[in-house]
């Protein structure tokens, strides 16, 4: 495997605070995608390509908090007027405060472009690409055929959800899409979310390579 540096993107998906161990929706050792994801963008960058990363960046009464529904509780499903099927969850990445912030150890320097997302009180967004509408558009994906971006490395946080939905989106939209698979790390809820989405994501022909295989593979 070969990657022209000059035309690939590193997404870093939701390395926020309130994700990661001790925060309010925390994953388990989620704030180790950090490390592999500092090697990449730094390498890729440092060859003319870009990293980018989202930031949920939620108002406090937003829609997908079960706080915000009298009797609701965290991971029960609603529809809302938007959404078919939103999943509820605890308050999170509330705009502003600190555990909406990207994580200490994650090195934004390289990083030239931040994609906050959620920030509609009426309607959630798992994908960089799209709102969960699946109408509603983040940009970026002008953002990359702006700069004539072939491939998107993916990493970041959670696999059977934000990265999931950004990976299958990014596909769909006719990029070649690589999850960076030592710089993931899923929810797990429901039992065997994770196995379902690597398993959905390989159908649609995205590719796994550990960071350092990609490292090898820039050019």
């Amino acid at each position: 495997m070969k990657i022209n540096a000059k035309k690939t993107l590193l997404l870093i998906i939701d390395v926020q605070n309130d994700f990661c161990p001790g925060g309010a929706l925390a994953v388990n050792k989620g704030d180790e995608v950090a490390a592999p994801l500092n090697d990449l963008s730094r390498a890729l960058v440092s060859k003319g390509g870009r990293a980018a990363a989202t930031q949920d960046w939620h108002p406090e009464d937003h829609i997908s908090f079960a706080s915000s529904h009298n009797g609701k509780n965290p991971n029960d499903i609603i529809d809302t007027p938007l959404v078919k099927g939103q999943a509820l969850w605890p308050n999170h990445c509330v705009q502003g405060t600190s555990g909406a912030d990207f994580h200490n150890d994650l090195d934004l320097k390289p990083v030239s472009v931040v994609i906050r997302k959620g920030f509609r009180r009426e309607l959630d967004s798992y994908s960089a690409f799209f709102e969960n509408d699946r109408k509603t558009a983040t940009g970026l994906d002008g953002f990359l055929r702006a700069l004539d971006m072939k491939t998107v490395v993916i990493g970041g946080i959670a696999t059977d959800y934000c990265v999931f939905y950004s990976a299958m989106d990014c596909k769909r939209e006719g990029f070649n899409t690589i999850i960076a698979s030592d710089a993931v790390r899923a929810v797990g809820y429901p039992e065997g979310s994770e196995e379902k989405a690597v398993s959905a994501m390989k159908r649609e022909g995205i590719q796994f390579s550990s960071s350092q295989m990609l490292l090898d593979a820039l050019l």
